[in-house]
């Protein structure tokens, strides 16, 4: 066996060893979210790689070996696996700070050593040793290339790096440009729906809106099998009323939009200050833990960082899907109530897509109804996050089913990587566009169309024939016998026979 130093025991370096954050991770074992990408370079063969379980793992040729160092290691990272700041401050706090030091020392303007400084000072707060660098070009803290970063970042003279990260030190996303990603056209898509909603009669627009804030409310709600009584309906209505005009991502605005839509009872006044946690009673004193929220002491630092990361993308023009993303997602992460968060995080989809513009004006778009249709994906874009996150928690549960968690856990929540959650609202945004708002649009124009055919058969109340497709929509296209005795008993059979048919061709145009 032959064994270079500073290799992690055990390793052949005939065969492939680990290279970048798997390098690092395992020399010093440590435990850590996965990366998307897991390098390593072998002694023979090929440049090779294989997606396993959504991650890639990449194998390089000899030549690609970066040294033996962590500096040499950090960069191949920076190079190949890309920026995962969870990992690089688990490794800045861990290894030897002198290791920092000597590398960015032995490469002083290099790109990937001014951003390993710039990162290891932003990230642990405290200033190396180190003289100011005077002359040479910016680089990017990210390459915009492979992430989503704000176009008005501040220059760090320090290190000559431009800051283009989505937020603070408190709470910094990433999100990579995924193919997907890369081809979301969000202007593309606000245009789709101006056009989606030029092909119908004003008063017919201003019918959907309300009863598209009714579905949202109702989808949103009964995605946690919650019944609201008809006043938390009415408040969650009123706020998404608003939510086209006002900026949400206050942490007054917090409060108040929760203190809205959740009993009364269970009202808050400041962020939770118990650890709380999303489980699954099984039997008596058994609980399943799908997701565990961050300790109540991070949460003040947790939450400000979400709300200046939020202005920060507002204001450095990052595409509204990836803003909507980051912020809603990171929201419903944090879980900062004791109640209503599920809420509030697809409320937050609505707000930011509509403040940056996304919905055209005086349009909502229902996505909590494109997430009721497809469970699986909306909770796979939860999961991406949390079944990761619950192997790096080390918690107890008390007979009464309270937690305690006994290690560090902020830097998971501060520096997660939200491309799948990023991914996943693409998907629902796009299918609210193209399936689900055509077809709430299209049946509200075909009901129009259906009760002005039996208007011409029969000069009838409003209420009645709302009553009648009602019922025949419920029974195929029929009125059944005992609803026709009971409501309808005065329509001759020729009557019946045409309003039927009425409902029917319409109803075929909805399908």
């Amino acid at each position: 066996m032959i064994v270079s130093r500073g290799q992690p025991m055990g390793i052949n370096v005939l065969k492939a060893r680990p290279a970048g954050y798997a390098y690092l991770l395992a020399m010093y074992g440590l435990t850590a979210m996965p990366n998307w990408h897991i390098s390593s370079v072998s002694g023979t063969g090929t440049h090779r790689s294989n997606i396993k379980d959504g991650t890639i793992v990449e194998v390089y040729p000899a030549r690609y070996w970066p040294g033996d160092t962590v500096g040499d290691h950090l960069e191949f990272a920076l190079k190949y696996d890309g920026v995962n700041l969870s990992l690089i401050k688990l490794i800045f706090k861990t290894v030897p700070e002198s290791e920092i030091i000597d590398y960015i020392k032995s490469k002083p303007t290099g790109k990937y050593a001014r951003r390993i400084w710039f990162f290891h000072e932003f990230l642990i707060e405290k200033q190396l040793p180190l003289e100011d660098i005077t002359t040479g070009n910016y680089v990017d803290a990210l390459d915009t290339k492979s992430c989503f970063t704000i176009t008005t970042g501040e220059k760090s003279q320090r290190h000559r790096v431009l800051n283009n990260l989505l937020g603070p030190k408190e709470f910094c996303p990433i999100i990579r440009k995924t193919n997907k990603l890369k081809n979301m056209d969000s202007a593309g898509m606000r245009k789709k729906c101006e056009d989606i909603i030029t092909a119908y009669p004003p008063e017919l627009l201003k019918r959907a809106l309300s009863y598209l804030y009714q579905k949202e409310t109702k989808s949103s709600f009964e995605i946690e099998h919650i019944k609201p009584k008809t006043t938390r309906t009415e408040k969650f209505i009123a706020s998404l009323e608003l939510a086209e005009r006002e900026d949400f991502c206050e942490k007054e605005w917090l409060i108040d939009l929760q203190n809205r839509i959740v009993d009364p009872r269970f009202k808050c006044s400041n962020y939770r200050t118990t650890q709380n946690y999303v489980g699954q009673t099984i039997s008596f004193a058994k609980e399943v833990i799908h997701f565990i929220c961050p300790k109540p002491g991070d949460l003040s630092d947790l939450m400000e960082g979400l709300i200046t990361a939020h202005k920060r993308m507002k204001k450095g023009d990052v595409p509204p899907v990836i803003h909507a993303a980051s912020i809603a997602y990171g929201f419903v992460f944090m879980h900062p109530f004791e109640d209503g968060n599920g809420r509030i995080h697809r409320f937050l989809i609505h707000n930011i897509l509509s403040i940056r513009g996304m919905a055209p004006h005086g349009l909502m778009f229902p996505v909590s109804a494109v997430m009721l249709k497809n469970p699986s994906d909306y909770n796979t874009s939860l999961e991406a996050f949390s079944r990761p996150l619950l192997q790096l928690i080390e918690y107890r549960l008390d007979e009464l089913g309270q937690m305690a968690v006994d290690n560090d856990t902020a830097c998971w929540y501060q520096y997660m990587d939200m491309t799948a959650q990023a991914e996943a609202l693409y998907d629902f945004v796009s299918k609210t566009i193209e399936e689900e708002l055509v077809e709430e649009l299209n049946f509200l124009a075909n009901y129009d169309n259906t009760k002005k055919a039996i208007q011409g058969i029969i000069d009838m109340p409003d209420r009645l024939i709302d009553l009648f497709i009602q019922l025949c929509l419920q029974n195929n296209g029929s009125l059944s016998a005992s609803k026709r005795a009971a409501h309808f008993d005065f329509l001759t059979n020729e009557e019946l026979a045409e309003m039927e048919q009425a409902v029917r061709n319409g109803h075929r145009q909805t399908d």
